[in-house]
């Protein structure tokens, strides 16, 4: 009868030369869910892996699979390291963010991004302070100390990182430890960052600037083409950037004045949009389609049917790039008083609505969000103008003119 093996196995790792090419990492164990628990062996590279360090943390994992189902638990064993290059691997981030410029091969799976935020998350914040702490180890004061305590550098001085970047960072944890609970990495229980609180995370950073029409008109009356269509698609339609730069001619229907709004580009990469609810169909005003067209007759031409397609490269635009060079320069000539980005269009869109009256339900359609309540917290700032005439209008409800005069009086 055989014995089952009750030890843990840690493996043995060595370098190993070879005869032609570089050395490599030999792994051996045995694999004890076969009769007579035979050796095994698997090679790592040293150039991906330099130091024996590095590749032993590549080979927690397999070291998870192969201790898992026996007396030896994974929860005993597994550090954030471990967690954090499994999630990487599922989640697919080092693939998505090496994908190259172009139409995205796979459409599933997260936004290249937001797989780049992650990754930046991952590899520059939480690997470094983390790496080697078993998950049963991690308690929320400590993690709450480390968030207080982030820093970065600006000027040559190192300053607290902002109370966003930290709300992101808990985010991210609390993601990690709910995806170690479902891998049975660590013992189902309350996740320990609902113990952790970021004080002012709720609170605009910063108030989003608004335009008036007068405003826009200067604006759009600095820019040549094709940034001056390029506005002119995210003022009069909402878009976010990325949408405006994914366009196709292919996405209008100027007989029945609608757009479809199904893509997205980001850093030249062109994916599904942001959100289920951001894939919509649009209307498109009379005039407007009227400017799209004249547009279309002197846009240059892409085999793609690009509405906004970069001469040179014939790729599309990076998004970036036009708000550094041409809409703060533009801001800034119209003596705005502080700088503008894309965003401020879909702020300005939105506030307009209000102006001009649309129900919050409507304009949550034509935002295309998920929650009404992002309509009105993110984007619900309606201008003094529209505001004022409201409060004037209950005013004169509560207050008529004739007994004002003849208070005055």
């Amino acid at each position: 009868m055989q014995l089952e093996c009750n030890c843990y196995q840690a493996g043995s790792l060595r370098r190993r030369p070879r005869k032609n090419g570089r050395p490599v990492w030999e792994f051996r164990y045995r694999d004890n869910s076969l009769p007579g628990s035979p050796m095994k062996q698997m090679t790592l590279s040293i150039v991906d892996y330099p130091s024996e360090a590095k590749a032993r943390v590549a080979l927690q994992h397999k070291l998870l699979d192969i201790n898992g189902a026996g007396p030896f638990k994974q929860q005993n064993t597994a550090t954030v390291g471990t967690l954090i290059d499994r999630y990487k691997q599922e989640e697919r981030i080092d693939e998505i963010v090496s994908q190259k410029a172009g139409i995205a091969r796979n459409n599933s799976g997260l936004q290249y991004s937001t797989a780049i935020s992650y990754r930046t998350m991952l590899e520059k914040h939480l690997r470094p302070a983390w790496e080697s702490v078993p998950l049963s180890a991690v308690k929320p004061l400590a993690i709450d100390t480390w968030l207080r305590g982030l820093t970065r550098e600006e000027s040559g001085k190192a300053v607290p990182v902002s109370v966003k970047t930290r709300g992101h960072l808990k985010a991210m944890l609390h993601r990690l430890f709910e995806r170690a609970m479902f891998w049975e990495l660590m013992p189902m229980a309350r996740n320990p960052m609902e113990f952790v609180e970021i004080r002012g995370i709720s609170k605009r950073q910063k108030k989003p600037f608004v335009l008036t029409p007068e405003q826009y008109q200067l604006v759009v009356g600095a820019l040549d083409d094709p940034y001056k269509p390029m506005v002119q698609v995210a003022m009069c339609l909402g878009l976010r950037v990325s949408e405006v730069l994914a366009l196709q001619w292919a996405d209008f229907d100027f007989d029945a004045l609608t757009l479809k709004v199904t893509r997205a580009a980001v850093h030249g990469r062109i994916s599904r949009v942001k959100t289920e609810y951001s894939q919509d169909e649009l209307p498109l005003d009379a005039s407007f389609a009227t400017l799209l067209r004249s547009w279309r007759k002197r846009a240059p031409k892409s085999p793609e049917g690009w509405v906004f397609v970069n001469e040179t490269t014939g790729k599309v635009y990076h998004a970036s790039c036009i708000q550094q060079d041409y809409i703060r320069t533009a801001g800034r000539k119209a003596k705005l008083g502080r700088d503008i980005g894309w965003h401020t269009f879909r702020h300005t869109y939105r506030s307009l609505l209000d102006d001009a009256g649309a129900p919050v339900g409507v304009q949550q359609k034509l935002m295309r969000h998920a929650q009404v309540a992002t309509t009105m917290n993110v984007y619900g700032d309606a201008q003094m103008r529209s505001k004022r005439a409201a409060n004037s209008n209950v005013v004169r409800m509560v207050l008529p003119e004739s007994g004002v005069m003849r208070a005055a009086g």
